[in-house]
């Protein structure tokens, strides 16, 4: 969800996304910051939501325990992820310097402001808390709209508008929470994410064969792509009527026949993409690993909304902390490495937060089959830890430091 290839722009892409030189250099490119909120939070929230799970009694605040965990991952982990994906690849597509300096230091303040309004025991108004919450999405799409306006590209505006959508489910869930709106909770959230599944199958359908092409070919195995006309283009707009019905119908056998249709079809496009090619090269088979999860969570969804099966009532997390925070966790440190000039490889312990993630998923979806559910719970959130922690412990240097080669950004 991060990387700038989410489209090619008209002259070499190099020379675009050049930020302005600044003294710290967290903030001379705007992935820096927000990658490494986007690791923190990962692992603060869940440390958070672990405790309450244990017993721990957390002070009143906006939003109970489960909601604050559930929009804390969406709005909080998600939206960090965001913010560091639209202002990597918004220069690139529009071939004019990278954000960096006050207008990244100001944004990252405005997100971290949003988390800590929100946190348990925080007494502000609901209204105050929620407006302030609020915030950081507009003013990111306010900053980088110059930029598109004058490319004068509607394509570029796809990902931003979908964005967009997505911190409309974050106002319907913090609407009904300040008091106004009514019932906007559960349709905001699934909006949220169903927003943020379409982004991964729009930016992953992009990436993810363009990468594993180039790679395979300077290896000196080149492919090919199989062509599937108006697979690619179908599998986009069945995304987009799975965000459509479940805001028409939601949990309704038609719901379950789109998410069907949906997920067969990523899976259709997952198949040309050569995946088994990239075993031994971690940063590919990551992203194939994420895409995979795409077709998985949603024929795992159609199988709950058709059949009401027990084995598949946690589907949702599997979209969310499957699909989406996997392909998070896929693209930021492919970017992190690339944006900081370093090779693209990953080291060991990158490859096993990558394992330790999909442990954690396939706890959380699957785990209470075999294990006590709280069980199940507890180990889940442990991995998940875990493969943040790395990420922080690998990656927050790299974000923190100068690039090596001596190159702005």
């Amino acid at each position: 969800m991060s990387a700038p290839a989410a489209a090619t722009s008209r002259r070499p892409a190099a020379a675009a996304a050049r930020p302005t030189p600044f003294a710290m250099p967290l903030f001379r490119h705007g992935f820096r910051p927000f990658f490494l909120l986007c690791g923190l939070w990962a692992v603060a929230a869940m440390l958070v939501w672990t405790a309450a799970l244990h017993g721990t009694r957390l002070p009143e605040g906006l939003l109970p325990d489960v909601r604050w965990h559930a929009h804390e991952m969406i709005a909080g982990f998600v939206g960090a992820a965001m913010g560091g994906f639209l202002l990597t690849a918004v220069p690139n597509w529009t071939e004019r310097p990278g954000y960096a300096g006050w207008p990244v230091i100001w944004l990252s303040a405005l997100f971290v402001a949003a988390r800590l309004v929100l946190l348990p025991g925080v007494p502000l108004p609901p209204a105050v808390a929620a407006a302030l919450a609020l915030l950081p999405i507009p003013a990111l799409f306010l900053t980088v709209l110059p930029a598109l306006l004058a490319a004068r590209t509607p394509r570029l505006f796809g990902p931003p508008a979908l964005i967009l959508a997505f911190w409309i489910g974050d106002l319907l869930m913090l609407g009904e929470a300040a008091g106004w709106f009514a019932g906007t909770w559960a349709v905001g959230q699934m909006l949220a994410l169903n927003v943020a599944l379409a982004l991964v199958g729009l930016i992953g359908g992009r990436i993810v064969p363009a990468f594993t092409v180039n790679a395979l070919r300077k290896a000196g195995r080149p492919v090919e792509l199989r062509p599937l006309p108006g697979v690619d283009r179908a599998g986009i707009l069945a995304l987009i009527a799975v965000v459509l019905v479940d805001l028409a119908a939601p949990g309704s056998l038609l719901a379950g026949g789109v998410a069907a249709a949906a997920g067969l079809l990523a899976a259709l496009r997952l198949s040309r993409w050569h995946g088994l090619r990239t075993g031994q090269e971690p940063l590919l088979w990551v992203l194939h690993a994420a895409y995979a999860l795409i077709p998985a969570a949603l024929l795992l969804k159609a199988g709950f909304l058709l059949t009401a099966a027990p084995w598949a009532t946690a589907w949702l997390h599997l979209q969310a902390a499957g699909a989406i925070a996997m392909m998070i966790l896929a693209v930021m440190t492919r970017a992190t490495l690339g944006h900081t000039g370093r090779d693209l490889t990953a080291a060991l312990p990158v490859t096993a937060a990558y394992g330790l993630l999909l442990g954690a998923v396939l706890l959380r979806v699957f785990g209470g089959l075999a294990l006590p559910a709280m069980t199940a719970l507890a180990v889940a959130a442990l991995l998940w830890i875990a493969a943040f922690a790395v990420f922080v412990a690998v990656f927050g240097p790299m974000l923190l430091a100068p690039r090596p080669d001596g190159k702005p950004g």
